[in-house]
């Protein structure tokens, strides 16, 4: 039996409709059962006349993944985990959160392996939990270290990893793949996919930054392949394309017949909006708009090397043109 924690996610129901296919029992956590009916669509999309057929063979638990009754039933007959959830927030007031849902929950998750004698783990970390190279491409080797403009996101993924790792050291067996910012059909109001949302009202200004995309399919697909291989106490850095945000924009402004950004965001600027954002958002208790850790990010620029997950299972990832283009095609409600 294999269980999927954070199933509802952009990430947790693409990895379904990667499994699925492949295992009879798969058994899926979730705490909003509304986010159900996105899955739903994901498999429609993927399997048109087979969905329901396979989106049927998933076993459906509710479960809080930081109380421990919860777990102790969610885990029941569990031979393999793939820890996908966790909070993403890049808004300091969400410091905490952030905090106990990745570091605690996965600390949880770790003991609850450690206790049933789970036969493999793999955990869905981050970039975020790895350091960078600024002298050219980051790469699994360059420590993460903290600094001023560090992301309390950043800091909760990192942690959460030595979770994985000190559950690593008291015998489990377990992977950790870490990707950049994940693309896929899904809720253009969620996650990374907002971008999406704000590209189709168009895109004027651009950060100088660089970063890297993935594709939802080439990450589910690599969790996998590394879940059933050999491999175990790695990780692994999972990265599509790397670019610059212009080119990033641009591509997205060609997908929505927009005009391409021509106009370079200043570095102040962009902080100094995040300041007021934050500000409005703390006052309003509605936290929209640019973070201050979104806006210092936008202006790094990341290479990644991700030839150590290409040699270790042989896989070739989605062009930014085919991952933009599914995304586009395959949004749910």
């Amino acid at each position: 039996m294999i269980l999927v924690t954070g199933a509802t996610g952009l990430l947790g129901s693409h990895l379904l409709t990667e499994l699925v296919p492949f295992h009879e029992k798969v058994r899926a956590c979730y705490r909003n059962e509304s986010k159900i009916n996105q899955v739903r669509q994901v498999f429609h999309y993927y399997f048109k006349d087979k969905s329901d057929f396979l989106f049927n063979k998933i076993e459906w638990v509710k479960s809080d993944l930081l109380v421990l009754n919860d777990l102790k039933g969610l885990f029941q007959g569990i031979d393999y985990v793939y820890h996908c959830s966790g909070k993403v927030s890049f808004f300091k007031s969400d410091f905490n959160s952030c905090f106990k849902q990745n570091r605690d929950v996965t600390a949880n998750i770790v003991n609850f392996c450690l206790l049933n004698n789970v036969k493999k783990l793999c955990y869905v970390s981050s970039t975020a939990a790895i350091g960078s190279n600024s002298m050219g491409i980051t790469d699994e080797s360059h420590k993460w270290e903290n600094g001023q403009t560090i992301s309390g996101y950043s800091v909760s993924k990192f942690s959460a990893e030595k979770e994985v790792w000190r559950g690593i050291e008291e015998g489990l067996n377990a992977v950790i793949i870490n990707p950049c910012v994940i693309l896929g059909p899904g809720n253009w109001d969620e996650s990374s996919l907002t971008i999406f949302r704000t590209a189709s009202k168009g895109i004027s200004f651009f950060p100088s930054g660089r970063n890297a995309i993935v594709d939802a399919r080439d990450v589910a697909k690599s969790m996998r392949l590394l879940m059933e291989s050999e491999i175990s106490s790695d990780r692994f850095l999972c990265t599509g394309v790397n670019l610059s945000f212009k080119t990033l924009f641009s591509e997205l402004a060609i997908l929505f017949g927009k005009k391409s950004p021509s106009i370079g965001a200043p570095r102040w600027l962009a902080i100094l909006t995040a300041y007021l954002s934050e500000t409005v958002s703390k006052i309003s208790g509605r936290k929209r708009g640019l973070s201050v850790e979104t806006a210092y990010s936008a202006y790094k620029n990341i290479e990644y090397n991700n030839s150590k997950l290409k040699k270790a299972i042989s896989i070739e990832f989605h062009s930014l043109q085919e991952t933009l283009s599914n995304a586009f095609d395959g949004k749910t409600k």
